[in-house]
């Protein structure tokens, strides 16, 4: 699914490094055997943990703005998703001035996100929703509903997938749920916590099986794993000499875990 390091100095770098780290035996830490997939990750946890820092579980914005955002940010850059709800609210104003746009007045503002003809309609039809369902553009009241009712009724809104959902819940709310990016999928794939054809969808519910139901832990997690996807663990040419999840990592083992 991810493309492989070439055979090249960094990949020979990196083998010699491996070859270092499984001085063990013929089984390197990477593969050795926890007593279940829980064990590992909550070892990877720990170690991020350890890296990264216990990040404070506080409401970075509040809830519709997570939940908009949220949705600008699908296949696009931190960067781009900040700029385009900027313009868009500077633009527009407020909710119902986003909600009663021209359409394509509302495409032209969102224009740094990617697919913004495909994200403005939906944002439109996802405001006019909560209204009409709540009466004003409040999504507060996700605080008292159970978790999976919660996830369902976001996830009946226009343009709003699993991922999208999940943040919303325990970013906001701090429900007990497990957001994947690509990122946290990737990670959780060479690493050996989910196999290397588990899509993104199917890969939220593995992976919270995996992890304690508390939203301090699960956030905690989710901000680490993505911090790690970003910084070393990266689509291509992956920094796995300098990977602090290199003895529990499958694809440090033998990257082409990752076509299997």
């Amino acid at each position: 699914m991810f493309a492989q390091c070439g055979m090249n100095d960094s990949l020979l770098k990196r083998r010699s490094t491996k070859r270092a780290v499984t001085s063990e035996g013929p089984v390197q830490k990477a593969a050795r055997n926890f007593p279940s997939l829980k064990d590992k990750a909550l070892e990877i946890h720990s170690i991020l943990l350890e890296t990264y820092g216990d990040n404070e579980h506080t409401p970075r914005r509040e809830p519709m703005h997570e939940l908009i955002s949220t949705i600008l940010s699908q296949r696009t850059t931190w960067k781009n998703e900040d700029l385009a709800y900027q313009r868009m609210m500077q633009r527009f104003g407020d909710w119902a001035g986003v909600e009663n746009a021209p359409v394509d007045e509302l495409t032209e503002a969102i224009a740094p996100s990617n697919f913004a003809e495909v994200k403005a309609p939906n944002i439109q039809r996802t405001l006019r929703a909560i209204r009409e369902s709540r009466g004003s553009y409040d999504i507060s009241f996700l605080q008292d509903l159970p978790t999976e009712d919660g996830l369902a009724w976001l996830l009946a809104l226009p343009g709003v997938g699993l991922k999208t959902a999940t943040l919303v819940l325990l970013f906001c709310f701090r429900k007990p749920v497990l957001p994947v990016d690509t990122h946290v999928h990737r990670v959780s794939q060479r690493t050996g916590l989910i196999g290397p054809k588990v899509m993104h969808e199917a890969a939220h519910s593995i992976l919270l099986e995996l992890l304690p139901p508390e939203p301090a832990v699960l956030y905690n997690f989710h901000v680490n794993m993505l911090r790690h996807g970003q910084k070393i663990c990266t689509w291509s040419r992956p920094k796995c000499s300098r990977c602090v999840l290199a003895a529990v990592c499958n694809y440090f083992a033998d990257p082409d875990t990752e076509k299997s």
